[in-house]
């Protein structure tokens, strides 16, 4: 019998129960959400294996994967059985799966639509518990030269300065540029501040022969495009 203080490990259990066995036996698919998460967690509490830690940290974002991408480490360490080094582990495990999508290996991505700016960005977007202000900038054909953060503030906004996001845009010798920043409270609507900043940048652009295509913002799953709506 095991003494309370012995932490319960993947190992304890029958070899077909084992998650790792099962991945190395069945493949990845084979695989629930929980026994991925727990081959991350690898050990339990003296009640609880790993695979009861991760349900239980399943359960706090109603088995929602997305919600699931947007938890820090405060939150994670909120489930027993977590400590800084898991959270940490979690996090990094999430940010190689946002960078996995992001990665383009042979040719820059073209940007046709707003749902391919939102799709570009949404990993970093999405998930943001605080505002931040993103410039996609794009070559003649309208193909990805880079993404770039160009803020961050608060839960409540972020400060956008032009003289920054041209800079880029020249820097990188940019035809035209796709704006986006996020709403954390996860309201899609365009504030009259970002109206007007969108009308701003949008002149600005004109005098440095860099068109601003569009103004994305982010709420969650959810997106509001300046162009789509009209508003460019």
């Amino acid at each position: 019998m095991k003494t309370r203080e012995q932490k319960i490990t993947i190992k304890d259990w029958a070899p077909e129960d084992q998650p790792r066995e099962k991945l190395l036996k069945k493949g990845r698919p084979a695989l629930s959400d929980a026994e991925l998460i727990a081959i991350l967690l690898c050990t339990g509490t003296a009640t609880l294996n790993a695979m009861d830690v991760a349900k239980e940290l399943l359960k706090s974002v109603n088995n929602n994967l997305h919600d699931f991408g947007g938890l820090t480490v405060k939150d994670f360490t909120k489930i027993a059985g977590i400590g800084e080094a898991k959270a940490l582990t979690l996090m990094a495990a999430l940010e190689l799966g946002r960078r996995r999508v992001d990665f383009v290996p042979d040719k820059k991505p073209a940007i046709t639509s707003s749902q391919a700016a939102y799709d570009l960005l949404q990993g970093e977007l999405s998930d943001a518990g605080h505002e931040q202000f993103w410039v996609i900038l794009l070559n003649r054909a309208n193909r990805v030269i880079k993404k770039c953060m160009v803020s961050q503030g608060g839960v409540s906004g972020t400060v956008a300065d032009p003289k920054i996001i041209f800079k880029a845009a020249l820097d990188a010798l940019a035809c035209s540029v796709i704006l986006a920043h996020n709403h954390p409270s996860g309201n899609r609507e365009p504030s009259m501040a970002d109206r007007d900043l969108t009308q701003r940048l949008k002149a600005a652009g004109k005098l440095l022969d860099i068109q601003v295509l569009d103004h994305i913002i982010v709420a969650g799953r959810k997106y509001f495009s300046f162009a789509d709506e009209g508003l460019m």
